[in-house]
This record gives C-alpha cells, sequence and structure tokens, in this order.
C-alpha cells in the first residue's frame, strides 16, 4: 500500500460523508412519499443514488492507487421535517457543506503534491456546483409555490433525471 497522507485520511472520511448524505435523501424521500408527494420522493431517491455513487467512486480511487478503503458507518439522519421546504432547506444545507469538504479535498492534494488525488478532485467540484444551484433552485420555488402541486410540477417537468456523465469517475461495484 502507498503511503497514507492527510489527502487519503480526508478522503476516507469523505466516504462516511457520501453515505451519509445517501441516508439523508433516503430519510427526506421517505418522508415526500409520506406527504403523498411522489415526484419529490423520485427526486430525493434519485439524489440518494448520486450520492452512493459518489462514496463508491472515492472507494474505487482508493483502491485503484492502492490506498486503504474501509466503508464506514454514518452519522445519524434526521427523518421528521415541519414541512417541505425544511426538508430542502436542509438538503441545501447538506450540499453546501459537502462543497466546502470537496474542496478542502482538493486544497490539500494540491498542498501535498498529489497531482492525482487533485485532478480526481475537480470533477467533485464541478458536480457541487451543480448540485448546490440545482438545491438552492428547488428551495426558490418551494418558497414560491402557492401549493405542493406546483412544486411537484416543477420537479418533474425541470427536475428529470438527466444522463450519466460521461466523464464521471468509476464507481466501486458499478453505478447503480
Amino acid at each position: 500500500m502507498t503511503d497514507d497522507t492527510k489527502f487519503h485520511a480526508l478522503l476516507r472520511d469523505q466516504v462516511r460523508s457520501e453515505f451519509t448524505a445517501s441516508q439523508q435523501y433516503v430519510a427526506v424521500a421517505v418522508w415526500m412519499d409520506r406527504q403523498d408527494l411522489p415526484q419529490l420522493a423520485a427526486h430525493f431517491h434519485a439524489q440518494a443514488l448520486e450520492e452512493r455513487n459518489h462514496a463508491m467512486s472515492m472507494v474505487q480511487y482508493l483502491l485503484d492507487n492502492d490506498v486503504e478503503a474501509t466503508i464506514p458507518g454514518i452519522d445519524a439522519v434526521k427523518n421528521d421535517f415541519a414541512s417541505v421546504e425544511d426538508a430542502v432547506s436542509l438538503a441545501l444545507t447538506q450540499e453546501k457543506h459537502v462543497t466546502e469538504q470537496v474542496t478542502a479535498l482538493a486544497r490539500t492534494a494540491r498542498d501535498e503534491g498529489d497531482y492525482l488525488g487533485e485532478q480526481f478532485m475537480q470533477w467533485f467540484l464541478k458536480e457541487q456546483v451543480e448540485e448546490v444551484s440545482s438545491m438552492s433552485t428547488l428551495l426558490t420555488v418551494t418558497r414560491r409555490a402557492d401549493n405542493l402541486f406546483h412544486i411537484e410540477d416543477f420537479v418533474a417537468r425541470e427536475m428529470a433525471s438527466e444522463a450519466a456523465d460521461p466523464t464521471a469517475p468509476a464507481v466501486a461495484g458499478g453505478r447503480v
């Protein structure tokens, strides 16, 4: 195995964060299902899979670079929300936090002269810009909507799943 660096330690910790984000999105999706909001539920189920794939991409990177890869437990997730706005607001806060983590990972790789690690993190930086923007838009629409059906219509019309990004890093076990 290659030498363990601060970047590798942070990346392993990020695997935990990505799995936690995935589970948090599952919790949001289930709450949306309980509220009979199928479009929002489907959107957050898809987000959960995306976060899981991010975690497994990081695992694959560690494996490919002969660095110890471990699968951690996750942090606690919130299951109850006061409103759709509350749930979407939590999702936006989560994406902003992940952006800070990914930025710190890229900075650490650069500081350590780990050009492979820095290059790997570039895709995640781009992804976080998209994630924060998308969740910010959803929160704005949620706050402006006269009723929940308008949010459902927006999600169905504007937030439909896109094709897989061909530049995305490989996912350990395959993309789900």
